[in-house]
């Protein structure tokens, strides 16, 4: 498989929704509460999620009074989305390298480390780049990454699972500047190999990137409570950012 496409296959097995169904709405409603009562948004703003996945935000987002777009690369995500949308929720399957649309967007949530895909510096700037344009001047950009610090001390390098009949063989390393998760999933007697690759980006990579993107960092958070972020201890790395120009 080759590096740069293995989000592609993995992400469009039904596997990979067996593995992270324990990510559930009220997971996602709380977060979106915390965040919005920090960004005080006004209702009715545009709001783009990028790499939306099923929707889970992108629908909770929307009854709150929001006009939401999702975007993500797997086909079965958004169909399976599509079947909550209406006149204020649409999604579509969109490459997030790539621009949406122009200045279309108040707010963008990238969330739950949708990025980092690229095993390039480029791409992964493209990608920042990308979101820009579809902001509004002035627009607003949250990303939740992982925090690589509090990963490297607290790394599980082999886990065994089983779901609902099919088993799960996960390891995981860093490795020449990513971290990886290797899969073994038997499914009825048949054994699949898939793989996770996320960039091991810290806070002064994004700082760097953020700053060639066109975007000025407003506050960097730790966990999905917005606590302050600390290079060791905290499980995230949240970034609120606005479009300089």
């Amino acid at each position: 498989m080759a590096l740069d496409t293995w989000y592609k296959s993995w992400f469009n097995t039904p596997y990979y929704h067996l593995l992270y169904r324990n990510r559930d709405t009220d997971e996602a409603a709380a977060f979106i509460d915390t965040v919005f009562k920090y960004l005080h948004p006004a209702k009715g703003s545009t709001v783009l999620d990028l790499a939306c996945g099923k929707g889970r935000h992108s629908i909770y987002m929307a009854s709150k009074g929001f006009d939401v777009t999702g975007i993500d690369l797997s086909e079965q995500n958004i169909a399976h989305a599509n079947t909550f949308a209406h006149d204020y929720l649409h999604f579509f399957v969109h490459d997030m390298l790539l621009p949406f649309r122009e200045n279309g967007f108040d707010y963008i949530l990238n969330l739950f480390t949708s990025f980092g895909y690229f095993d390039s510096v480029q791409e992964n700037l493209q990608t920042l780049q990308s979101a820009c344009i579809n902001l509004k001047p002035k627009g607003t950009f949250l990303i939740d990454f992982l925090n690589v610090e509090h990963v490297k001390s607290h790394l599980i390098e082999n886990e065994e699972l089983s779901v609902d009949g099919v088993d799960f063989k996960i390891s995981r390393e860093m490795c020449r500047g990513n971290i990886i998760k290797h899969i073994q999933v038997t499914d009825q007697g048949q054994t699949y190999h898939f793989e996770e690759r996320i960039k091991a980006l810290s806070k002064q990579d994004f700082m760097g990137l953020m700053s060639k993107a066109n975007f000025t960092i407003d506050d960097i958070f730790g966990d999905y409570h917005l606590a302050q972020h600390n290079e060791s201890s905290s499980p995230r790395l949240i970034l609120i950012a606005r479009k300089k120009r």
